[in-house]
C-alpha cells in the first residue's frame, strides 16, 4: 500500500528541512512531495536537499495548491501536513493506518483537544477557530472538534472523488463540509500543537481568511442545504412583512383608508420574496438531493487501483 506525504509550501525554508526529515524518519517507505508555491526563498531546494520530491503550483493560494496535488500523485492514502513544523510527524503512522487498516476516509488531526490553545499566541485566531468549530456543528450536527486542521489523513477515494473549489485557506473547511454532507467515514485523532518556531513567520491573516471562511461556509450552506438556507431567508421575510403589514391592516379596518400606502407596498414585496424564497429552496433541494444520489453511484463504480 503506497503512501504519499503532501506538503504545500509558501516561504518556509526555516522549517521544511526538518519537516521533511520528520516524516521520511516517521514513513520510510512513503514519499514525500513538497509543492512549493511561489516562494522567494529557498524553500524548494531546501526541501529537495531534504529528500522531498519538490513540484510547484504557480497559481497563488493553498487550495490551488492541494487541488493540483491532489490531481497529480497517485498513492492509496495520502498524509497531508502543513511545513511549518507545527504538527508531529510522531503520529503519522497511526493516522496513516487508521485510513489503511480501518477503511477511514478521513482523519482529522485534532489540535484543539490537546496544546492549541496553549501554544497559539494569537488570540483572534483561537476566537475564530471555536466560531468556525460552533457554526459547522450547528449547521451539520457533527462532534468533530477541529475544522480548520491542516494535519489530515485521506484515503485515495477521497482524494480522487473530492472537487477542490477553494483557493485559499479555507480549504480545510471545505473538505470537512465535504466529508460530511456526503457521508464519508470520518475520524479524529488528537494530536500535539507546537507554535512556530523563532524564524517562521505565519501567512495566515486574521481577519481577511477569517472572512473568507465564514463566507465559503455561508456559501456551502447554501449549496448543500439550500432548502434551509432559503427557508431561513423566507421565514425572516415573512416575519418583517407581516410586522410592516398588520399595522396598516388594523389601521384600514379601523377608518377604511390606507395612509401608509408605501409600507403596504414594502410589506406585500416582502411577503413575495418569502414565498419566492421558499420555492427556490424547494427547487434547489431537489437538485441536491439528485446530485447526492449521483454521487453515491460514482462511489458505487469508483475503484481503487
Amino acid at each position: 500500500m503506497s503512501i504519499a506525504v503532501l506538503i504545500p509550501c509558501y516561504n518556509e525554508e526555516p522549517t521544511i528541512g526538518k519537516v521533511v526529515a520528520d516524516f521520511r524518519a516517521a514513513l520510510p517507505e512513503a514519499e514525500v512531495y513538497v509543492y512549493d508555491n511561489n516562494s522567494t526563498d529557498r524553500t524548494a531546494a531546501v526541501a529537495q536537499a531534504a529528500g522531498a520530491i519538490v513540484r510547484r503550483e504557480p497559481m497563488q493560494g493553498k487550495g490551488n495548491v492541494i487541488r493540483r496535488m491532489f490531481r497529480e500523485v497517485e498513492a492509496d492514502c495520502y498524509l497531508m501536513a502543513d511545513g511549518d513544523d507545527t504538527y508531529p510527524a510522531e503520529q503519522a503512522r497511526q493516522m496513516v493506518g487508521t485510513v489503511l487498516e480501518e477503511g477511514v476516509d478521513m482523519v482529522i488531526g485534532d489540535r484543539l483537544s490537546s496544546t492549541y490553545f496553549e501554544q497559539n499566541k494569537r488570540p483572534f485566531h483561537n476566537s475564530g477557530n471555536r466560531m468556525v468549530r460552533w457554526l459547522i456543528r450547528r449547521f451539520w450536527h457533527t462532534d468533530i472538534h477541529d475544522i480548520m486542521t491542516g494535519y489530515r489523513a485521506f484515503s485515495r477515494r477521497f482524494v480522487k472523488m473530492f472537487p477542490v473549489m477553494s483557493c485559499n485557506f479555507e480549504i480545510e473547511t471545505e473538505m470537512t463540509v465535504h466529508a460530511l454532507d456526503r457521508r464519508f467515514l470520518v475520524r479524529e485523532v488528537e494530536v500535539e500543537y507546537r507554535d512556530r518556531p523563532d524564524g517562521s513567520v505565519s501567512k495566515l491573516s486574521t481577519f481577511s481568511d477569517g472572512i473568507s471562511v465564514l463566507r465559503t461556509i455561508v456559501v456551502l450552506y447554501k449549496e448543500y442545504k439550500p432548502l434551509r438556507f432559503f427557508g431561513w431567508l423566507s421565514l425572516l421575510s415573512s416575519v418583517v412583512g407581516i410586522a410592516m403589514l398588520v399595522p396598516v391592516l388594523v389601521e384600514y379596518f379601523q377608518t377604511g383608508l390606507v395612509p401608509r400606502f408605501p409600507t403596504l407596498i414594502v410589506a406585500m414585496f416582502l411577503l413575495l420574496a418569502a414565498l419566492l424564497s421558499l420555492f427556490t429552496g424547494l427547487c434547489l433541494d431537489v437538485i441536491v438531493t439528485k446530485d447526492r444520489k449521483n454521487y453515491e453511484l460514482r462511489m458505487i463504480d469508483y475503484k481503487d487501483r
